[in-house]
């Protein structure tokens, strides 16, 4: 039998469904459809293009820009000729972009826009295998090695069909389809190698666990070089069928318009976004006062009652389930409109962890959050929860298809199909992290009785205090960010003698504590701000853990942690290297005498 690619599912797709739309564009305010026959057509005569351009088998295509069809055309017309592409995130320095094109040997590159294109032009003297450079559509640069979209689509034109089908029937399970190149919170990326068996297999096991079809549909607005959203946008949606749209640029500022427009059925967003959103939702349920105050107060005790049902996989019957379609009418309904949710059958957290208080307001409002864990290495899921087998505060059972373990000192480690091949020209790294057929996650956990899996730390970021005290910050962080008021928490210690942090302000809690209590000027400083925080972390944070792991001191910065100045990744990971050399002042205050 000939080897189940993401390219045949493609193509099965424009067989049997030519005329139904694949993904959506947002043109001239209106979302202008793409059959999945067409869609099939542009990756074809891309492929073909490729081969005109000497792109070949083995090949690396990078490609740097947002969610825009262009991104996913170019990369399944590599995978389709035997090759694979290699995503940057767009918040890259052109020294970080340089060092992906290069280590990669990419001939070929496609760019968005002209801020783009400037990036790599600062750098492209330096990096011999480029031969090419694309641009997305709406691009024209006058430039040699330079090509617009239309361009680039017409080389193609004479390259005969039979040699795009002779590629796809030599595609093979265990060849490179796709580099990930990870964010890295330590040192350079390293590039993940995850084959067509790996996406084929993730892709449909993810799907079957959360019951995607044809009706279903995503807004992709994550960044496309990451594992997860790849896995959303591109490999699962051809998969399952379901329709795709691509956000508007700059998707801060038109996420939440472009929800409602949508109304999405699945949305996938990394802990900061669910934030922002329970953000909005506590803060405007906060407001509510007397009767409405006490509706609201009663629909979410009725809420929590079917949510607890629901993910025991039972169903509310009789008097609850009446009051849930009463509570949903009174309450549910219009919070889903205002948020886009109004036909969401669920939504997925993953990246990072995420506070328990926030699935436990939204599953409340009848919006269920299932957390997922895992990493590139392992196509994106190791574990997950799943409808009817969810318990918020743990990362779920092992995924489908998969064995997961926890070795003699607690780290999780994986095997199955969605386990990558090793990291491109690394093999130090790649023995490191793959031991017979297991990937080491790096990551400490613990099982409860019925498999649901609890992330307790990371095995390099335990802080190892002065007296010898083995703690993971990353419990203690989750709590100070449970505190309304912080945004962000970075736990201190390593060989001092007790625990301090770094916090940010969440804006809109710190502007309405602002205003509530008469306070103008410089926040982070402010001593009633001060106070409050104190008051959370007295209160709400130091009770739950032991006493080495408390936190004695903290120092309020006066920005958040950005992209931009290199202390989150992409994906808002914390760099804490980074964090510590730009703060290191804030820090040595925290432990002077």
């Amino acid at each position: 039998m000939a080897t189940e690619t993401i390219l045949h599912r493609l193509e099965n797709n424009a067989k049997k469904r030519p005329n139904a739309p694949a993904y959506y564009e947002r043109i001239n305010g209106a979302w202008v459809p793409t059959s999945w026959k067409e869609y099939n057509n542009q990756v074809r005569q891309a492929a073909k293009s490729l081969l005109a351009m000497g792109a070949k088998k083995g090949d690396i295509v990078t490609i740097l820009g947002f969610n825009r069809p262009e991104w996913v055309i170019m990369d399944l017309a590599i995978m389709m000729i035997g090759g694979a592409a290699a995503g940057i995130y767009t918040t890259n320095s052109p020294h970080e972009c340089k060092y992906i094109v290069e280590h990669s040997e990419a001939p070929v590159l496609l760019v968005e826009n002209k801020m783009q294109w400037d990036k790599i032009n600062e750098v492209r003297q330096d990096i011999p295998s480029l031969k090419h450079i694309v641009t997305m559509k709406g691009e024209n640069i006058d430039d040699d090695m330079t090509s617009s979209w239309e361009a680039f689509m017409e080389k193609g034109k004479d390259v005969p069909d039979s040699q795009i089908d002779e590629a796809m029937a030599n595609l093979q399970p265990d060849q490179l389809a796709t580099l990930i190149y990870t964010s890295g919170t330590t040192g350079p990326p390293k590039g993940v190698m995850l084959t067509h068996e790996n996406l084929a297999a993730t892709s449909k096991n993810s799907g079957e666990v959360l019951e995607l079809g044809p009706e279903d549909r995503l807004l992709s607005y994550l960044p496309l070089s990451h594992i997860a959203e790849q896995m959303f946008s591109i490999h699962s949606a051809i998969t399952f069928s379901y329709q795709l749209y691509y956000a508007q640029y700059h998707p801060q500022d038109h996420l939440n318009s472009n929800l409602k427009e949508i109304q999405p059925t699945i949305l996938f967003g990394v802990p900061r976004i669910w934030e922002r959103f329970h953000a909005a939702v506590s803060g405007n349920m906060s407001q509510a006062t007397g009767i409405r105050a006490s509706i609201a107060n009663w629909a979410l005790g009725v809420g929590k009652q079917v949510s607890d049902l629901k993910n025991m996989g039972k169903e509310a019957s009789g008097a609850l389930a009446f009051q849930h379609k009463l509570a949903d009418r009174l309450v549910f309904s219009k919070v889903k409109e205002a948020l886009g949710f109004s036909e969401a059958k669920y939504g997925i957290t993953g990246a990072a962890p995420v506070s328990k208080e926030i699935l436990d307001l939204f599953a409340a409002l009848d919006i269920t959050i299932l957390e997922v864990y895992g990493q590139s290495e392992g196509s994106g899921p190791t574990t997950f929860n799943r409808p009817g087998a969810t318990k918020f505060g743990t990362v779920g059972q092992a995924f489908p298809g998969s064995e997961v373990k926890l070795l003699d000192d607690g780290e999780i480690v994986m095997k199955g199909p969605n386990v990558f091949k090793g990291y491109y020209k690394n093999d130090a790294a790649t023995a490191s992290d793959l031991k017979e057929g297991w990937l080491q996650s790096g990551d400490l956990g613990a099982f409860d009785k019925d498999g649901f899996l609890t992330i307790i730390g990371r095995k390099k970021e335990i802080i190892i205090t002065s007296g010898g005290k083995n703690i993971a910050p990353k419990n203690i962080e989750a709590a100070l960010k449970n505190i309304p008021l912080v945004s962000q928490a970075v736990v201190i210690g390593e060989q001092r003698r007790y625990l301090t942090a770094l916090v940010t302000l969440e804006p809109e809690a710190a502007a309405a504590f602002a205003s509530a209590n008469g306070i103008s000027g410089e926040l982070h400083t402010n001593q009633k701000m001060i106070d409050a925080i104190q008051k959370g972390i007295d209160e709400h944070v130091n009770p739950l853990f032991a006493r080495v792991e408390q936190v004695r001191k903290f120092n309020i910065l006066p920005r958040d942690f950005t992209v931009e100045d290199g202390e989150l990744t992409a994906t808002m990971k914390i760099k804490r290297r980074v964090v510590n050399d730009h703060f290191a002042d804030a820090i040595e205050a925290l432990y002077a005498e």
